[in-house]
C-alpha cells in the first residue's frame, strides 16, 4: 500500500481519485487551498482513518513524506482560471516545481495532470500525442494553456536531469458529480440552466466539437498511468466519441425534459474549433479506454445537479 498526496483533492476530479485511493486500500494526504473545491466534496471521507486533509496552496512549498503525488492542483475552467490569470500561471509553474521538488526529496513517483489544452486550436484532428499543438502564448486562455505546457516541461526536465519518477497525463474534457454549480465548463453549464429551465448559451455556430469523458473512466486511466512501469507519457486519456457542442445541448434538453431554448452568442476568443483525442497509446500501453457512454453519464450528473439546486433553494 503507498502513501498518495492529491493536491487539488477536495475538487471534481481529484475527490474522486481520492475516493479511489482509499478504496484501494492506500492512505491519502489531501491537499486544497478551496479555491474550486469544496469540502462538502470530501466530507464523507474524514471518518476514513487513512484519509488526511491540509489547507494549503501549492505556490507555498511543503514537506511532506509520500511514495506517490497526483499533482491536480490548477482551476481548470475558463471562468475560474481567467479569473485571476497571474495566479492561474503561479499554480502550474511554482506548483509544479514544488512538487517535483518533493517527489525528487522522497523519490516519490509524481503524476502531472496536464490538458488537452497543450493542443491549443489543433491542426491535426484527432490529436496524437506527438502534435506540438496551436497556442496563442498571449491570448484570454494562455495563463491555463501555457502554464501547463511549462509544467510539462518542467516534468521532463527533472527528469532528464534528476531523475524523478514522473507520468504526464493529458486530460480532454471530463464531467460528473461534484462538479461546481457555476463551473462555466459547458456540461455543467448546459444541465443547470436546462434544470431552471433557462436558454442554453452557444458560443458561434455550435458546430465546434468536444469529445466527453465521464470522471470515473478518468480516474481509472489515472490509476492505471501511476501504477505503470517504464512508461512515462505524456499520454491522452478522454473519450474519442466526438460531439458538438448544438448535439449536447440538445441531449441535455431531451434528457431533462425541459423547455429550455438554445440561442447563440458570439464565438469566444480562441475557443478551439475541434477537439478529439487519439488513445491509442492509452490502449497499447495501459489497455485503457472509456467504458461509459455520454447519454448515461449525462444521467448520472443530471440527477447530481437535480440535487445540488434543491440543496441550494
Amino acid at each position: 500500500m503507498k502513501k498518495a498526496l492529491v493536491t487539488g483533492g477536495a475538487g471534481f476530479i481529484g475527490s474522486f481519485l481520492c475516493e479511489r485511493l482509499l478504496s484501494e486500500g492506500h492512505e491519502v494526504v489531501c491537499l486544497d487551498n478551496f479555491y474550486t473545491g469544496s469540502k462538502n466534496n470530501i466530507t464523507h471521507l474524514m471518518k476514513n482513518p487513512r484519509f488526511e486533509m491540509i489547507r494549503h496552496d501549492i505556490v507555498e512549498s511543503i514537506l511532506l513524506e509520500v511514495d506517490w503525488v497526483f499533482n491536480l492542483a490548477c482551476p481548470a475552467s475558463p471562468i475560474h482560471y481567467q479569473y485571476n490569470p497571474v495566479k492561474t500561471v503561479k499554480t502550474s509553474v511554482l506548483g509544479a516545481i514544488n512538487m517535483l521538488g518533493l517527489a525528487k526529496r522522497v523519490k516519490a513517483r509524481i503524476l502531472q495532470t496536464s490538458t488537452s489544452e497543450v493542443y491549443g486550436d489543433p491542426e491535426i484532428h484527432p490529436q496524437p500525442e506527438g502534435y506540438w499543438g496551436s497556442v496563442n502564448p498571449i491570448g484570454i486562455r494562455s495563463c491555463y494553456d501555457e502554464g501547463k505546457r511549462v509544467a510539462e516541461t518542467l516534468m521532463m526536465d527533472y527528469h532528464r536531469q534528476n531523475q524523478v519518477d514522473i507520468r504526464l497525463i493529458r486530460i480532454f474534457n471530463t464531467y460528473g458529480p461534484r462538479m461546481h454549480l457555476n463551473d462555466g465548463r459547458v456540461v455543467s453549464n448546459f444541465i443547470i440552466s436546462a434544470l431552471k429551465e433557462e436558454s442554453l448559451i452557444i458560443y458561434g455556430d455550435g458546430q465546434q466539437t468536444r469529445s466527453f469523458c465521464y470522471v470515473d473512466d478518468l480516474v481509472d486511466g489515472i490509476m492505471k498511468m501511476m501504477k505503470k512501469d517504464n512508461f512515462i507519457g505524456p499520454v491522452n486519456l478522454g473519450n474519442p466519441g466526438e460531439f458538438t457542442i448544438l448535439e449536447l445541448a440538445e441531449k441535455v434538453i431531451e434528457l431533462t425534459n425541459s423547455k429550455s431554448k438554445i440561442i447563440q452568442k458570439p464565438k469566444r476568443e480562441d475557443d478551439p474549433v475541434r477537439r478529439r483525442p487519439d488513445i491509442t497509446l492509452a490502449k497499447k500501453e495501459l489497455g485503457w479506454e472509456p467504458t461509459i457512454p455520454l447519454e448515461s453519464g449525462l444521467i448520472k450528473s443530471i440527477t447530481y445537479f437535480k440535487k445540488a439546486l434543491e440543496d441550494l433553494a
